[in-house]
């Protein structure tokens, strides 16, 4: 597979989950924290979930906002997209990741919702890279 890259950006991390991260452009940098539930100090700071989470709830909505520019149907300006990441050890050993997003669609009659974000989820860029490897539940509110 090939991907026709029209945008690049470069983040960098220092220290790991308890560190620090950042774009090179200088656009973000997050001071990074490890939840206590994975054996860290909680505290003010980010994870890398968190970042994931915010990234795939906002990626999908733009992914059903390309969908309707293709004749699907409209996106309500009060779109909403809840990303809920789960990390823990994966029974073959590892950690892996679950991913539910709960899509609120208001206006927008559920058969046409649920029709809209099943073809979001196939143009989605973090669901093509996650798909067979995480997963991934999808609803409708």
């Amino acid at each position: 597979m090939s991907v026709n890259v029209l945008y690049k950006t470069s983040a960098k991390a220092t220290g790991g989950r308890d560190g620090e991260a950042a774009t090179l452009d200088g656009a973000l940098s997050v001071k990074l924290a490890t939840p206590k539930e994975l054996g860290g100090g909680g505290g003010a700071g980010n994870n890398p979930e968190q970042l994931f989470a915010a990234g795939y709830a906002a990626c999908f909505i733009g992914a059903m906002k390309f969908v309707a520019s293709q004749g699907g149907p409209k996106v309500p300006a009060d779109t909403a997209v809840t990303s809920t990441v789960g990390i823990g050890p994966r029974s073959e050993g590892g950690f892996g990741l679950t991913v539910e997003l709960a899509v609120s669609l208001p206006g927008v009659p559920h058969a046409e919702a649920e029709a809209l974000v099943a073809k979001a989820h196939q143009v989605c860029p973090y669901s093509n890279a996650t798909r067979g490897n995480i997963d991934v539940k999808l609803s409708v509110a």
